[in-house]
């Protein structure tokens, strides 16, 4: 039931520095988090499980997944009040346990999604195909307000002579019964078999949305009061931005949760390890920063699963040219050198930055494709451990030397440079964080200086990147793919969001190769993604930085849950052995 994988105060680790900004090595950095818990105890029947949303923000009050934006409204509606159509496996690929299954005919570009026979939305109405294609119709319509009108939806045959206005229907969606829908596709690859990765997921209630004016549907008592949906819970009351009081819904489609029902509440992550170890609620995502305070807390325990989430560090290439909508690269820059973007990868150690700032929750990346997707990770690649020596060398042998003595290498034609590094504000943890990976290139002679010397607020980063500013040459991010692994949305020339402009022929010649029909054999899927992670190793575009662990703990008095990817366990099965959470 982890339904993070869908949507993402202490400073630690200062101990571990050392002279020049150094860490202590660490070997096997990560954790061993088990992904599921059972605690002893008689359940009872019913109560009320409790739960902390952690963030920083109150609701927004969006409770519907076409017009929801931020991460704890998504979290209530994906969780508690609606469903997907679609459940996944250990590797995201859709399965067909969930409310609705999928063929794929990739031969002539459809998709058959059927649904379950004999459901009903929590108040009570017939669940028809009607509600899996009323989504379409409402996301692609012109006064559409949410985000969700993007390249999966556009794909569809028709849908954007409908966004337009040329015509009042979507030719590529075709009704078969009122269980049966076929949409015809434009284009189609082996991602259509990952959830998320081009079939819409969403079904939403026609007999509601059709009483509402799309426009207002933002704004309207199914989005902000009484949401309608097919998830295990219903909404009995809000208290707008800090709380939601649900029931047990008993038309769910597997059946009626064993608890009476559920309150969330918001809670800020400064006191939710408190809130926890105080058994005020039963689950929480905690912050993993503060890992070290609660891992051996005695009335909870907590439990984890690697996400589809990396870090990395990419490097500045070029510019965005709007006109041919595609990358375009400045050959003249000094980090076009690939010896110098390997020096550097070798330069810092990250499995002692995922020890001792995250306590072990995040670990070192060796590839850009998450590790939580075993089918094509390339386990058998080392990426890049901590070697300062081999730093030099590689430096020393592409003919970047300090000839002036400063310290500092020159490059090739002897010219000194210096790298300006973006890098977020986003923690307390940051500025260590950050100082340490400068400290670190600076020891192997590679000058490295952070933009203006700060860090940036994550709207500023943001709104650089997407402007093209040319003023910094080396940046930090982060990447949640989403249920697809398939790169090609970050890293080929076509896409906007390769922020950091490369371009190569060859990388999109592999990119190609995963998108191609033959993807669809699981063996040649294998080795396309093997020989991709492969190049961009080698390449480095961006260095892999970082995996990491999602975590949630769950109070001593609930019997069993799991957060294993591909888990039969549901929240529906949940059960409590007391009336209220233990302390």
């Amino acid at each position: 039931m982890n339904h993070s994988v869908l949507r993402k105060a202490a400073i630690l680790g200062l101990a571990a520095f050392t002279l020049a900004g150094t860490i202590s090595p660490v070997v096997n950095a990560q954790v061993a988090l088990e992904t599921s818990v059972d605690n002893e105890g008689t359940p009872i029947k019913g109560g009320t499980l409790k739960i902390a949303e952690v963030a920083g923000e109150p609701f927004s009050g969006a409770f519907s997944s076409l017009v929801a934006d931020q991460s704890t409204d998504l979290s209530v509606v994906e969780g508690y009040i609606n469903t997907g159509l679609f459940e996944y496996d250990e590797n995201l690929q859709i399965k067909d346990t969930g409310l609705a299954s999928a063929k794929l005919d990739p031969e002539n570009k459809k998709v058959t999604i059927t649904i379950r026979k004999d459901q009903k939305w929590s108040d009570g109405q017939p669940l028809t195909i009607d509600d899996v294609i009323a989504p379409y119709y409402i996301v692609a319509h012109k006064d559409y307000t949410g985000i969700r009108y993007g390249d999966d939806f556009k794909n569809v045959v028709g849908i954007e002579d409908y966004h337009e206005g040329k015509t009042d229907t979507i030719s590529g969606l075709k009704k078969i019964d009122d269980y049966t829908l076929e949409i015809s596709y434009q284009t189609f690859s082996a991602s259509m078999k990952q959830v998320g990765g081009g079939i819409s997921p969403y079904v939403e209630p026609k007999h509601i949305y059709d009483k509402i004016a799309i426009k207002d549907i933002a704004d309207s008592d199914q989005v902000r009061v009484n949401p309608v949906g097919m998830g295990p819970f219903r909404v009995k009351s809000i208290t707008p931005g800090e709380a939601i009081v649900l029931e047990s819904n008993e038309y769910y489609f597997k059946g009626k949760p064993k608890v009476d029902g559920a309150v969330i509440e918001v809670v800020n992550p400064s006191t939710a390890v408190a809130e926890m170890k105080a058994g005020n609620y039963d689950i929480a995502e905690l912050p993993t920063d503060a890992y070290d305070t609660f891992k051996d807390a005695s009335n909870f325990k907590t439990i984890g699963t690697v996400e589809n989430t990396y870090s990395y560090i990419g490097f500045k290439f070029g510019s965005w040219n709007k006109d041919k909508e595609e990358v375009e690269m400045d050959t003249s820059k000094v980090i076009q050198n690939k010896a110098l973007r390997q020096a550097m990868a070798y330069a810092f150690d990250a499995d002692a930055v995922g020890q001792r700032f995250f306590s072990g929750l995040r670990f070192r990346a060796n590839t850009l494709i998450p590790s939580l997707f075993k089918s094509v990770h390339a386990s058998d690649l080392p990426g890049f451990t901590y070697d300062p020596e081999k730093s030099k060398q590689i430096l020393a042998d592409a003919g970047f030397v300090d000839k002036d003595g400063d310290g500092f290498v020159e490059d090739p034609n002897g010219k000194p440079f210096t790298l300006k590094f973006l890098a977020r504000s986003s923690s307390d943890i940051a500025e260590p964080l950050w100082s340490y990976l400068v400290e670190s290139w600076k020891q192997v002679g590679i000058n490295v200086e952070l933009l203006d010397g700060r860090l940036y607020d994550f709207n500023s980063y943001s709104d650089m990147l997407r402007s093209d500013d040319q003023s910094f040459d080396v940046f930090e991010g982060a990447w949640g793919t989403g249920g697809d692994p398939n790169p090609t949305g970050f890293y080929s020339k076509k896409a906007p969001f390769n922020y950091e402009r490369w371009a190569d022929d060859k990388n999109e010649e592999l990119l190609e190769a995963l998108s191609s029909d033959k993807a669809f054999d699981e063996a040649y899927r294998k080795e396309a993604f093997h020989a991709w992670q492969a190049y961009t190793n080698e390449e480095l575009p961006a260095i892999p930085y970082l995996y990491r662990y999602g975590i949630r703990s769950v109070n001593n008095r609930v019997k069993h849950y799991d957060v294993a990817n591909g888990t039969s366990f549901g929240i529906e099965q949940l059960e409590l052995t007391a009336d209220e959470p233990i302390k």
